[in-house]
């Protein structure tokens, strides 16, 4: 089990994120090979927060340091390319920018042994004007935004396709055909406070796909992983504790005994 307590309060965001083992691999004495990380960049007015999540391939002898390379990587890489670009309006282009530099940078790094650290990655990037969204296989971002009737409203972000009719094949960033494969939106709404990143291994949990139609979030797993956020004196290190005894849990394990991440934020 691996929970990475992030302790800082990020500019007007607070962040927090914890990967923990999931069952195959305490079985197998396999490490953790999910991944997460944040920075901040820019100056108080203007601040640039990213956030990313890694799932390294479990059949890939070095993912689980291909996903920490690939989310020290993103959050280094699209912390200085996006400060002071707030006002920025092919977001798009900028995130595909992003996307290449981390990529190349992976590729060189890892040299001839990068089909051994493939990882996915999934990024989200926090200015004071737009939201980016940048997502390589199959990790996927929730965003909490306006609200209907009283109750919070979830939003989906879109997910990169599937690579096959087969659930459990996924583009990685070490893949030729990464960049193509690769989902990049923007999102400019000021109604957005809070959101949650994570790897598949908490699809099952976090999703939900009535008949016929497309995913969209779970909205009480949502609330409950923003909620001790929004509290002003949160106990925060009591919260990670908790949040990686339930994401321990026999109820997520049932559901999917993979790693499992969840890499949370909400504004002050």
């Amino acid at each position: 089990m691996r929970a990475e307590m992030d302790r800082a309060l990020t500019g007007e965001w607070r962040v927090r994120g914890v990967s923990v083992r999931g069952y195959r691999h305490v079985r197998d004495g396999k490490p953790c090979q999910d991944a997460h990380g944040h920075s901040v960049t820019g100056p108080p007015d203007d601040r640039v927060t990213v956030l990313a999540v890694a799932d390294g391939a479990g059949s890939r002898r070095l993912s689980d340091k291909g996903s920490a390379l690939a989310v020290r990587l993103a959050t280094g890489r699209f912390g200085r390319l996006c400060a002071g670009r707030s006002e920025e309006r092919d977001v798009r282009g900028l995130l595909f920018e992003g996307l290449e530099d981390v990529r190349r940078s992976f590729l060189t790094e890892t040299g001839a042994a990068a089909a051994d650290h493939a990882t996915t990655l999934t990024v989200v990037v926090l200015t004071r004007a737009w939201l980016g969204y940048l997502t390589v296989g199959d990790g996927f971002a929730v965003l909490r935004a306006g609200d209907e009737g009283g109750e919070r409203q979830f939003h989906l972000l879109p997910q990169a396709d599937a690579v096959s009719e087969y659930g459990n094949e996924t583009v990685f960033l070490s893949s030729n055909d990464a960049t193509a494969k690769a989902r990049a939106e923007c999102v400019r709404d000021p109604g957005v406070d809070g959101m949650f990143l994570s790897t598949d291994g908490l699809a099952q949990a976090a999703l939900t796909r009535a008949s016929g139609a497309s995913q969209r979030p779970n909205s009480s797993f949502a609330t409950g992983m923003l909620r001790s956020l929004d509290a002003a004196r949160a106990d925060l290190d009591e919260d990670d504790r908790k949040l990686t005894t339930y994401l321990s849990s026999d109820q997520l394990t049932r559901l999917n005994g993979d790693d499992k991440t969840v890499l949370r934020a909400v504004r002050l």
